[in-house]
């Protein structure tokens, strides 16, 4: 099994399937995972198996080695199309989060003005104030909802937060009133417990697209997988089942893009 662990603060410039050209700003340790959800399919692997001894780079490290990067890259002729805060966890849990999307933001704006600030985020801390009105202030703010079904996300996502309900990541996402993209990745397949964890399926579907609909989100990203996993018996969604996910997405006026 292999597992991508990224360097921090920065790494990249990679190209995102969904994103562009992405230089990756990994507000987590650089030795270890650290995530607020444990996902069966997350290309950094299981929680346990990345235990990090370091602290979260500060928020003056960020900004020195983003600055440093964004030089560099300007002095070579490389533009990026999007500064993404990923990497090896959940970036919303990073005591430095909100400061940090300024920091990001102001260097944006003098290095490279074209360039998206964008983060990837599993959605458990938006309920906090300081984590929303940060992330309302990005240019792609892309929340995760693989399901909205708690059984379902406590044996794919497992979320390591025991308050963690679905319905209520929900009725905040409501709050961000429409100015959000929601980011869904769809498989098929058995765990290595042997449970069907595959949610190309109508009973999973078709609650999810009404949770979509409420919300209301400027997009919609859906993939499927695309690397190694720590679960091997994972499967890919098919294209034919992408793209149908996709039409009733935007049938109900809803932008939508499906990464295969």
């Amino acid at each position: 099994m292999s597992t991508v662990i990224y360097p921090s603060p920065i790494f990249g410039p990679i190209h995102s399937r969904r994103l562009g050209i992405s230089l990756g700003i990994n507000l987590l340790p650089a030795d270890g995972k650290v995530c607020t959800f444990d996902c069966i399919y997350c290309e950094c692997g299981f929680n346990a198996d990345h235990k990090t001894s370091s602290n979260f780079p500060s928020r003056g490290e960020v900004a020195e080695k983003l600055e440093a990067k964004l030089k560099e890259m300007a002095e070579s002729g490389e533009h990026p199309d999007v500064l993404t805060f990923a990497g090896n966890g959940e970036p919303t849990q990073s005591p430095y989060f909100p400061e940090v999307v300024d920091d990001v933001i102001r260097l944006r704006d003098q290095y490279c003005p074209e360039a998206k600030v964008s983060v990837l985020s599993n959605s458990t801390f938006i309920h906090r104030q300081k984590v929303r009105d940060a992330l309302m202030k990005v240019d792609n703010n892309i929340l995760k909802l693989d399901t909205i079904d708690d059984d379902y996300i406590g044996k794919v996502n497992r979320p390591v937060i025991s308050s963690y309900r679905a319905a209520k990541i929900i009725e905040t996402m409501k709050s961000f009133n429409g100015r959000l993209a929601i980011q869904t990745l769809f498989m098929n397949g058995k765990s290595k417990e042997g449970i069907d964890i595959g949610n190309v399926k109508e009973e999973l579907i078709g609650p999810w697209l009404k949770a979509v609909r409420e919300i209301g989100p400027r997009e919609v990203m859906i993939y499927t997988i695309a690397r190694e996993t720590p679960d091997p018996n994972l499967e890919k969604a098919s294209k034919e089942e992408l793209d149908a996910i996709c039409k009733r997405v935007v049938a109900m006026g809803i932008p939508c893009s499906a990464s295969y």
